[in-house]
């Protein structure tokens, strides 16, 4: 897809989906090393805070050339990466997703940032893709009412209410592919009724612009072009699995994370 093409799309409908970024052989490289990941942390990586920070596999995903090709086409030559997770659905459960825009709880001074999601296992309606209504965000933000649900995976339960579901597109990804979308597009995914694992990898890009607004300074990495401003931290590259200094910088900026989301 041509980068015009690819940024018309994205800006007529609040994502682009369907986008070839990994081979089958770096799927199956990236599963193997999620499985030690999780091995070694003692359970799952479900949205622990920047994963891209304790091993490397997980690193070359974010910093990934197609991915990052992709991005700049939307975001400009300038991206910082400022969050990665895997967002894991288990076989056979409740976990779902309410109606939902990304923007309204991240404390982010303006709307140039996206997030990218990887699929690292095949992706469907039965184990709960990701639906989004095209063109939702072009409303900009809407109210949102936190109806806290044990099974929601979001951590205030935070709803939109009056969605157009009927309109709404399933994002049906094979592994491998991926969807970006915008910070405003209403989107929200149902549980896993598969007898698989849903796996899939985000990670939110900005633009070096982009500041945060109701926490300290953040961190971030560039992963293309320069940053002018000096807005966040920069993080080191994780080099090794699990390397001591890594694991306890992920534990500090968790922790700065949690503090940022009880005041957002």
């Amino acid at each position: 897809m041509a980068d015009a093409t690819l940024k018309d799309r994205f800006f007529k409908d609040g994502f682009a989906t369907d986008l070839d970024i990994l081979s089958a052989e770096e799927v199956a490289t990236q599963t193997a090393a999620l499985d030690r990941a999780e091995a070694r942390w003692g359970g799952s990586l479900h949205y622990v805070l920047k994963p891209h920070l304790l091993y490397p596999e997980a690193a070359a995903m974010v910093r990934h050339p197609k991915l990052l090709d992709a991005v700049t086409a939307i975001l400009g030559p300038d991206v910082l990466a400022y969050e990665s997770s895997f967002i894991i659905k288990e076989p056979q459960t409740e976990s779902f997703v309410s109606w939902h825009q990304d923007l309204t709880y991240w404390g982010l001074d303006t709307d140039e940032v996206l997030t990218a999601w990887i699929a690292l296992s095949p992706v469907t309606v039965e184990n709960g893709c990701m639906r989004m209504v095209p063109g939702s965000h072009k409303q900009g933000k809407r109210a949102h009412v936190d109806a806290a649900a044990g099974a929601n995976i979001l951590s205030r339960g935070q709803t939109v209410a009056d969605v157009a579901e009927e309109a709404a597109a399933d994002l049906v990804l094979a592994p491998g592919e991926a969807s970006l979308h915008h910070g405003w597009t209403l989107h929200a995914s149902q549980p896993n009724r598969s007898a698989g694992r849903r796996i899939g990898f985000s990670v939110i890009f900005i633009t070096p612009r982009v500041q945060q607004t109701v926490s300290g300074r953040e961190s971030a990495v560039l992963v293309r072009g320069r940053d002018a401003y000096g807005f966040y931290e920069t993080e080191p590259t994780a080099e090794r699995f699990f390397d001591p200094e890594m694991v306890a910088l992920q534990a500090e900026l968790d922790a700065r994370r949690k503090a940022l989301w009880e005041t957002a």
